[in-house]
């Protein structure tokens, strides 16, 4: 896998670039409203804070929910990417088995070939 292959669905002109980051801007955009809705769940009972201060404790909760969330999201990225690693390696192993089957299906055919066509000279010119 090369540098640029987990990167390759944001090049633009691929196939599917734009929907892709379309929807994770939008999957973005629906975490952070989700966090700002939480955040103000939070402060809610806290009847006792300032405007201000209900103001600053939502946004550190707002901050504090989306860096969890990226890290989140890295994580799954990254297993993603290494998932799609193996399973390439394992693909390439596939392919070179099933190669040589085929390789060795085909000489085993031409031996028996070859000796079905020696059978038969030698049947004919004894006759």
């Amino acid at each position: 896998m090369t540098d640029a292959a987990p990167h390759a669905d944001r090049e633009p002109g691929r196939p599917g670039a734009l929907a892709n980051q379309v929807e994770g801007y939008l999957l973005w955009q629906a975490r952070v409203t989700e966090a700002e809705e939480r955040a103000r769940a939070f402060t809610e009972p806290l009847h006792w804070l300032t405007g201000a201060q209900r103001e600053e404790i939502e946004q550190h909760y707002v901050r504090d929910c989306l860096v969890r969330a990226r890290a989140d999201l890295q994580r799954v990225a990254d297993r993603c990417r290494a998932l799609r690693g193996e399973y390439e390696e394992r693909y390439r192993h596939l392919r070179v088995r099933c190669v040589a089957c085929a390789v060795a299906g085909i000489a085993v055919a031409g031996v028996f070939a070859v000796a079905a066509a020696l059978l038969l000279t030698t049947v004919a010119a004894h006759r």
